[in-house]
């Protein structure tokens, strides 16, 4: 199995090369089939694999020793478990259905084999991220992908918000992975070494010291390890308030809007935070900062998704929503729920995107739903898997959003961690606004009168099948893949891959009330989140098809709340004026005053200055005539005497 283990990484990375580097000798055709054949043998080594788990047969071990610094070695390796084993699987899957739609979207594009090429090499730093045995190789893909994603983001380079948008991303993402860096610098500090397993061990050791980061101020060293670690998840899986980057890469190209925010970038924080549990078990501090940053962004990225028009971008804060659901379930230590929703997530909002793909294809590439409407009829298949996306973000009974978000819900309200209130009722009033602005979504897009101009209308069509097949395969799973909630969160799917402390376990608590899919989705229907879930869906009915006027009444009549979500809280002003603007200030008074009056004027000019203040005094003793000879040398023995005989 183990060079089934190499395959899964190996068959992508050689896909971005053949595209890359010999995408002019292959042709545009030759490109898209080299890399989705890779892809998709990595997907079958993936589901091999996942039935070899299944069946026990569980790998660490080493691929090769990269480095060795005294006694620590740095080596290159796998660890094959029921998370990695899972994660592989969505990470590939979801991979080969936008490698197959990228066909359609990005035909006629002159970049169609560099795109390939990109979202090839994407996909292989994601599965080394997730395959890692230890702290460098985890490092290693966590960069890769970021780097990856900046040239993704910002593909059509010529376009300047592009350019911002994936600087923008770039430099958020540094500024988190410092503090990640750092904490694995702590762990090799003070276990001296990066592996998984060796670390883990550790865990009791590393709770019970303590570091001062300030003179005469003690902390648990676990605490700040978990700390600085769950800061670069932040970062990475974009939680208040490094949030920011996230929105703007829509301006890159739709697949790999549908790759990033669906199952590989912004999950990596999830899947790293599960990963490392054995050490986030062991400090309470650090579950209760998840909750607050979770929660937070749970339930006010979900109020600015209500008001957003470009459909990319109320796709991309329901993401922002879905990834703070996430978090509050890795603050209630329902990892396994974190992990289950991320799976369940990643199909529901992969069809979504690539959904909203499909819709401005057919618009000629417009992205305002106020110029959409009426596209049901023109657009059968597309409105159908969207409406089943719908459903299962919204959270109805019977398809996968409903399993996983109900199971964090749950989780949380029998958590006894500090902040499992607060992050409660975040998550619970996000169930009624997650349901209205994704219907929102539908009804201004598939129902109602058509709003493009009458060009747009008379060439409206259904996508090609390199577009709609995705759509339908991905609608399978965004149906089923909550039944699997028996076994993944009741069934001890997780037991060797994720460590819970039994005072935390709240998921063995709620299977003790577990009475399987049906009985569950029976009970629903007494529960709160059903109902709020079922008021948002008529709200938004109410709202988009029965009184159309009403959301203009509303606008005006609230106008501060509208601008205060419409500008996302102002954190983009913010960010803008007291970092950007604060270093052009700083940057601006250390060129005026200290470059070019310190060091210029006063270092540099000035003690030229001087120089020649003194050459001219000395110039006037220099002048030929004896006594001025004498007088100087009189005044320098006076000089010297005084010096000798009072010295300082």
């Amino acid at each position: 199995m183990e060079n089934l283990y190499l395959l899964v990484p190996a068959a992508p990375l050689l896909g971005a090369i053949v595209a890359g580097l010999f995408g002019r000798q292959i042709g545009l055709i030759g490109s898209h089939r080299a890399t989705i054949a890779l892809v998709a043998l990595s997907f079958i080594a993936s589901v091999v694999i996942f039935i070899d788990v299944l069946q026990g047969n569980l790998y660490n071990g080493s691929v090769y020793t990269w480095m060795t610094s005294g006694e620590t070695v740095i080596e290159i390796g796998f660890l094959i478990d029921t998370l990695s084993a899972t994660m592989m699987m969505v990470v590939t899957g979801v991979s080969l259905m936008v490698h197959i739609y990228t066909i359609g979207y990005m035909q006629g594009d002159p970049g169609y084999q560099r795109f390939f090429s990109y979202i090839s090499l994407f996909t292989f730093s994601m599965l080394m991220l997730v395959m890692s045995n230890n702290f460098l190789q985890l490092f290693f893909g966590w960069e890769a992908v970021g780097l990856v994603s900046y040239l993704l983001i910002g593909f059509w380079y010529t376009r300047p918000t592009a350019i911002y948008a994936n600087l923008k991303a770039f430099l958020v993402n540094r500024i988190a992975d410092i503090g990640f860096l750092l904490g694995i610098a702590l762990i090799l500090a003070n276990v001296g070494t990066l592996d998984y397993e060796l670390v883990f061990t550790h865990a009791e050791y590393l709770a019970s010291r303590t570091i001062e980061i300030m003179p005469g101020e003690s902390w648990m060293l676990m605490t700040v390890i978990c700390l600085l670690l769950f800061i670069g998840a932040m970062g990475k899986s974009a939680q208040f308030p490094l949030h920011v980057w996230l929105p703007d890469s829509m301006e890159g190209p739709t697949p790999i809007s549908a790759l990033i925010h669906a199952a590989t970038m912004v999950t990596a924080g999830i899947f790293m935070v599960a990963r490392m549990s054995p050490l986030f078990e062991l400090s309470v501090t650090v579950h209760s900062v998840i909750f607050v940053i979770g929660g937070i962004t749970t339930l006010f990225m979900a109020l600015v998704a209500v008001v957003q028009n470009d459909i990319k971008r109320v796709v991309a804060y329901s993401t922002l929503s879905q990834l703070g659901y996430m978090t509050v379930a890795l603050g209630a230590s329902a990892y396994s729920a974190a992990i289950f929703h991320l799976m369940t997530h990643a199909f529901f909002k992969a069809l979504l995107f690539l959904g909203a793909g499909s819709v401005i294809i057919a618009m000629h590439h417009e992205q305002d739903m106020r110029k959409m409407g009426g596209l049901k009829r023109y657009m059968p298949i597309t409105f159908g898997t969207m409406f089943v996306a719908a459903l299962a973000s919204a959270g109805v009974p019977g398809f996968s959003g409903f399993f996983s978000k109900d199971a964090i819900i749950e989780g949380i309200l029998l958590s006894e961690i500090p902040g499992a209130g607060f992050a409660y009722f975040c998550a619970l009033s996000t169930v009624f606004v997650t349901a209205l602005y994704t219907f929102r979504l539908i009804f201004m897009t598939f129902y109602g009168e058509p709003g493009m101009d009458s060009h747009t209308r008379d060439h409206l069509r259904e996508s090609p099948w390199v577009v709609t097949v995705p759509l339908v395969l991905l609608a399978i799973p965004t149906v089923a893949a909550g039944w699997l909630i028996d076994p993944m969160l009741f069934g001890g799917f997780f037991t060797e891959a994720i460590y819970i402390d039994a005072q935390h376990d709240v998921m063995a608590k709620m299977g003790e009330s577990y009475t399987g899919i049906f009985g569950m989705m029976i009970h629903a229907l007494t529960a709160p989140p059903f109902w709020l879930a079922m008021s948002g869906i008529f709200t938004a009915w109410f709202l988009y098809r029965y009184q159309t006027a009403l959301p203009g009444k509303i606008k005006k009549l609230a106008n501060p709340v509208y601008v205060l979500l419409d500008r996302k809280y102002f954190i983009d002003e913010l960010y803008s004026w007291l970092f950007a603007g604060g270093l052009r200030t700083l940057s601006t008074v250390l060129w005026k005053y200290v470059d070019v009056k310190v060091i210029d004027g006063l270092m540099v000019n000035g003690t030229a200055r001087a120089m020649g203040w003194f050459a001219m005094v000395g110039r006037r003793f220099q002048s030929g005539y004896i006594y001025h000879y004498a007088f100087s040398m009189i005044v320098g023995v006076f000089v010297l005497m005084s010096i000798w005989l009072f010295p300082f």
